[in-house]
C-alpha cells in the first residue's frame, strides 16, 4: 500500500481524478461480479475501496494547500 501512496502523490490532480473514475468503474463491475457469483479475487474489492479513499484524501489535501 505504501508504494501506491508514493506513486499517487507524484500525480497531478487531473491524473488523480482520471484514476478515481477508473477505480469507480472497476468497483461497479466488481459489485456486479460479486452479486452474480462470478467474483474470483475478493481481495480486489478491498484494494479498490482503499485506493479510492487514498485518492480522495490526496485530492482534499491538495485542494486545502
Amino acid at each position: 500500500m505504501a508504494n501506491v501512496v508514493t506513486e499517487l502523490k507524484g500525480k497531478t490532480a487531473d491524473q488523480l481524478n482520471e484514476r478515481l473514475l477508473e477505480l469507480k468503474k472497476e468497483q461497479f463491475n466488481l459489485r456486479f461480479q460479486k452479486a452474480s457469483g462470478q467474483l474470483e479475487n475478493t481481495a480486489r474489492v478491498r484494494q479498490v475501496r482503499r485506493e479510492i479513499a487514498t485518492i480522495k484524501t490526496l485530492l482534499t489535501n491538495s485542494a486545502a494547500s
